[in-house]
Formats: C-alpha cells, structure tokens, sequence
C-alpha cells in the first residue's frame, strides 16, 4: 500500500514537473532559453602593474530551467578591446586593449513573482583566454580561471521573447606565467550587459 502510494505521488510529481511552463498564467521562463548579448561593457579595476581598463562585451548565452525558480546556464561570449589611455611599463597614452573570450557555467535561481518581470542571482565558474597583443608584450594566448557572481532582471513581453539586463563581478586569480598585463596579479572585473531572450522550448 505504502509502495503502490509513493508510485503515484511520483507520478503526480513528475506530471507537475512537466507541465509547469504550460500552466504560468502570465508570460515567463520557458524550459529552455537563449540569450543574444548584442552589448555591454566589461572593466577590470587596476592590480599591482596591471592598469584599468574596459572593453566592449557581446556574446550569447542557453540556459535550461527546471522550473521558473531553478535553471542553469552556459555563456560565452567577448570583450572586443578599445583603444584608451594607459600606463603599463614603457607605455603612457593610448593603445589598445586586448581582445578577450570568456565561457561560463551558471546556476540562475529566480526571486518568484506574480508578474512578467523576474529578478534573479546567479554565479558560476569559467574561463577568460586573453588574446595575443604584441603592444602590450602579450606574446601568446593565456587562459585563466574566472569565477562571477551577480544578478539582474527579466522581462517577458511574451510567451516567446523577452529582454534581459545582467551584472556581473568577476573574479580572476593570479597565475604566475601570465602576461604582466592582465593575470599575474589577482584582478576584479564588473561587467554589465543588455540582452534579448528567445524562449526555444516553452
């Protein structure tokens, strides 16, 4: 009896699961989602010879929701580097920043609401592959372990689309046979995007 009851509180549970999308009276996360990042900034704040600097931030993003509160997400994207005023070494004017890529894995809880508008937190683990830059004496590709944590807001137009807005502080810990550059010292980044949501799976 005890067994044949368990089986079909199961069995309910899991119906629930699979239908949770389907019965959001308004419109909100879909099972699966993509993110197009067309814009946004990046910018590391200065450590030991390491300089600031910013960069321009776009990429993309596929997260999978297990239901409207819990889902996880895998991110990469770039920072295309800009030309702006640093002193690093010999150098003391305008020069290009390097190009970065960075790829992530995220854990996105969502705050539950009662509307089209969700908050959330996230955090995971990934990786940042400074690109080479002769002017700045990086003479190879380096890729360094990076850490983010942060949130941000969503908003669903409809059962198909939405638009997203999302911070990020990032963490990247030093490496001794890094450029000088960027990642022999410890550095901390904030990055900031704006980006559109297409709901793949409903």
């Amino acid at each position: 009896m005890t067994r044949g009851l368990g089986f079909i509180l199961a069995a309910f549970v899991l119906a629930g699961s699979g239908t949770a999308f389907a019965q959001t009276e308004h419109p909100g996360p879909g099972a699966v989602e993509i993110t197009i990042i067309p814009g946004g900034g990046t910018f590391f704040t200065e450590k030991g010879s390491g300089p600031s600097f910013g960069n321009y931030t776009l990429g993309g993003s596929v997260t999978y929701n297990f239901n409207h509160l819990v889902g996880v997400e895998g991110e990469i994207g770039g920072t295309l580097g800009l030309s702006q005023d640093l002193q690093f070494g010999t150098i003391n004017g305008s020069v290009k920043t390097p190009n970065l890529v960075s790829y992530s894995g995220n854990v996105i809880i969502g705050l539950p609401t009662n509307s089209a508008v969700v908050p959330y937190v996230t955090g995971g683990i990934g990786g940042t592959t400074v690109l080479e830059t002769d002017a700045l004496g990086i003479a190879d590709m380096k890729t360094l372990f990076t850490s983010n944590v942060g949130g941000g807001v969503k908003w669903y137009a409809n059962k198909r689309w939405g638009l997203r807005a999302d911070y990020r502080f990032l963490a990247v810990p030093s490496t001794t046979d890094a450029p000088a550059f960027f990642g022999r010292d410890a550095r901390c980044g904030h990055r900031v995007y704006g980006g559109v949501i297409i709901n793949a799976v409903n």
